[in-house]
């Protein structure tokens, strides 16, 4: 007895590559002081860019300092609510777009990459559900969006259906980004993080692409789920999918100050834990800290641990550290945070110790080293 062939639905993924194409083309002039894509080869199964190299032969740099950084989003688009309407959906996955674009580019920001490209891998097992119209205009608009703000080109992406491996209705959305420093300037890798140093937090707009796991949890709790409200009034899913602030053009304008920070940290998984990420033995005492967006004390109101806990698992409101030797270094960044429309303080300083950790006095908190196993210079 004969059987229908079970084929992968490429109507509909061919339709989708089409829109990601599409979106691909608008991104092509984000990074044109480092090269060019011609526009002719989108749509192969490898696209090129042209890399422009004059600038790096005229400074005399006999070395090219570069990245790759692979990074998915995790299961902050399972945070929703399943009544949203087609506007709500759009802008949810427009946040979602530059929710993806944060977590890739915000990560090569902290050794002083510029992001040149960016590829994208969205598999799932019903294509036909998760390439909606919402979908594509949202999320697609918002990668371009964050490409636009970061500089970067959207250079490949791919769909694959995988019907064994994937839930049905469920995406996964992840990538991966080529950058490289600009010319003359070392990578940042803080070996020269050390006691002395001045400490400056800048602002995050919520929990960017981390902690949705106890989030999650928590709306099964709460008595209007996800559309519970705020104080402010605000739905609880719109506080969790607050668009990512996109670190790497503060970065790149303090390195073009002549800035050196002796470390630079992206605040994500593990939360303020991050702050002590050398191997070095040292003490990080924070003495200001930015003002807390609202999710995190409604969440920390509603979860056993206190302070402790979330600082442990969120980002509290400080999204990218920098480090300097000197308060007057710190003080252009926080200007220049300004100037790029985040708000940044100088938080504290960093002190010799026996051992690492992050002192956090406006709380009373103390995270301790040895409940953190992820260490920069090992």
């Amino acid at each position: 007895m004969s059987q229908a062939l079970d084929q992968v639905d490429y109507d509909t993924l061919d339709a989708a590559k089409r829109r990601f194409i599409e979106a691909a083309k608008r991104t092509l002039g984000f990074a044109s002081a480092y090269g060019i894509v011609p526009a002719s080869g989108l749509g192969a199964s490898a696209n090129a860019f042209s890399f422009n190299l004059a600038p790096f032969v005229e400074a005399g740099a006999r070395e090219l300092s570069m990245t790759l950084v692979p990074e998915g989003l995790g299961t902050a688009d399972d945070t929703r609510p399943d009544d949203l309407c087609e506007e709500e959906l759009r802008r949810f996955w427009w946040n979602i777009g530059i929710k993806i674009i944060s977590c890739l580019t915000n990560d090569a920001a902290t050794s002083g990459m510029q992001t040149i490209l960016l590829g994208l891998y969205l598999p799932s097992s019903t294509p036909e559900t998760i390439f909606t119209p919402a979908f594509l205009d949202g999320f697609l608009d918002g990668v371009v969006e964050g490409c636009k703000r970061v500089g970067c080109v959207y250079l490949s992406g791919e769909t694959p259906q995988l019907k064994t491996k994937m839930i049905a209705g469920r995406l996964d959305i992840a990538g991966s980004v080529f950058g490289v420093m600009p010319t003359g300037v070392a990578p940042i890798d803080s070996s020269r993080l050390d006691a002395g140093n001045t400490i400056v937090l800048v602002e995050s707009s919520g929990p960017h692409e981390n902690g949705f796991t106890p989030l999650r949890k928590l709306a099964e709790s709460l008595p209007d789920g996800y559309r519970t409200k705020l104080p402010s009034g605000q739905e609880f899913w719109e506080a969790m999918n607050a668009a990512s602030y996109l670190y790497t053009p503060l970065v790149q304008a303090v390195l073009g100050e002549g800035i050196r920070p002796t470390a630079m940290e992206n605040i994500t998984g593990h939360g303020w834990q991050k702050l002590m990420r050398s191997v070095k033995p040292l003490r990080y005492i924070i003495e200001t800290m930015l003002p807390v967006p609202e999710i995190f004390t409604f969440v920390e109101s509603h979860l056993e641990g206190g302070a402790e806990t979330i600082l442990s698992v969120f980002n509290y409101g400080a999204g990218f550290a920098f480090y300097t030797e000197s308060e007057q270094d710190a003080e252009k960044i926080v200007r220049l945070a300004r100037e790029h429309k985040l708000r940044a303080v100088i938080a504290g300083r960093v002190e010799a110790s026996v051992s690492r950790e992050v002192v956090v006095e406006p709380l009373g908190v103390t995270l301790k080293g040895d409940s953190f196993g992820i260490a920069r210079g090992v």
